[in-house]
């Protein structure tokens, strides 16, 4: 039997996951995931692929806050969910254009000397809609701030199946999945092509490239070559590694830890 063994919620692109036991759907998501974002001055977002730094940065959600801590000099700070100076900023997404709020010159100043880099931390507004590639949509999805789609499966068995082929293991936080399950064999993720989970569908819509952040220690914001050499070994289809499906769903409700994960359509 398939069970979601963890869920991970990403409040402000490219930094540090939440883990929950439990998380609200939404149309865009997982609530809160990618909501949040760090630009530069020209309006482009912030990574770890350029910024690896931004991985010691942890975050928490807790009522109607967002506490920050940079686990490397342990400075900390905190701002309200809906907190914004409804100030407007243009910005991009690989290849979207989004409409965001700034949050405050506060966070801005925190996030530019921990990151030490110039940047702004911005907000997506309910009004702002941003859809999925059309290659891919079903019925004019729309998603958050993330790459392209909003929730990201993998299972427990793909990493195991990775972690057996290195001789230094890596956590899942390396590939930044919203869903993680148990039950399954490796790389069972690839064929199921319609499931559900507490009475919501998903459907898996394309796989997921690898990039070099899963090279990042999300401790301690060190670059290797590892995962990626070994994943490029076994999982390269084209020109890219792959691991983890992304997904769409429809309706929205509530899914938990130990939720059974039943198969539709392979």
């Amino acid at each position: 039997m398939k069970k979601l063994s963890e869920l991970f919620v990403y409040p402000v692109k490219s930094l540090g996951g939440i883990s929950v036991k439990e998380a609200e759907v939404t149309d865009r998501g997982l609530k809160y995931d990618r909501r949040w974002m760090l630009i530069d001055s020209t309006g482009k977002f912030l990574t770890q692929r350029a910024h690896p730094q931004m991985a010691l940065i942890k975050v928490d959600v807790s009522r109607d806050t967002l506490f920050f801590r940079n686990i490397k000099n342990t400075d900390q700070f905190s701002v309200g969910i809906d907190e914004t100076t409804g100030k407007k900023i243009n910005s991009t997404v690989w290849d979207d254009q989004v409409e965001l709020l700034q949050v405050n010159t506060i966070a801005d100043e925190w996030f530019s000397q921990n990151l030490n880099t110039r940047c702004k931390l911005a907000f997506m507004p309910e009004e702002t809609k941003r859809l999925v590639d059309k290659s891919f949509a079903q019925n004019d999805e729309i998603t958050s701030l993330s790459d392209g789609y909003p929730f990201l499966i993998i299972g427990q068995a793909s990493l195991d199946d990775l972690n057996s082929k290195m001789v230094e293991k890596v956590p899942m936080n390396r590939f930044r999945p919203n869903l993680v399950f148990t039950g399954g064999i490796p790389f069972e993720e690839d064929t199921m092509k319609k499931f559900s989970i507490s009475g919501i569908t998903f459907y898996s819509v394309k796989p997921c490239g690898r990039c070099v952040i899963t090279t990042v220690d999300q401790n301690t914001a060190q670059k290797s070559d590892e995962p990626l050499r070994t994943l490029a070994s076994y999982r390269t289809f084209g020109n890219k590694v792959n691991f983890g499906m992304n997904l769409l769903h429809e309706r929205n409700g509530t899914i938990k830890i130990g939720d059974e994960i039943i198969i539709v359509e392979k």
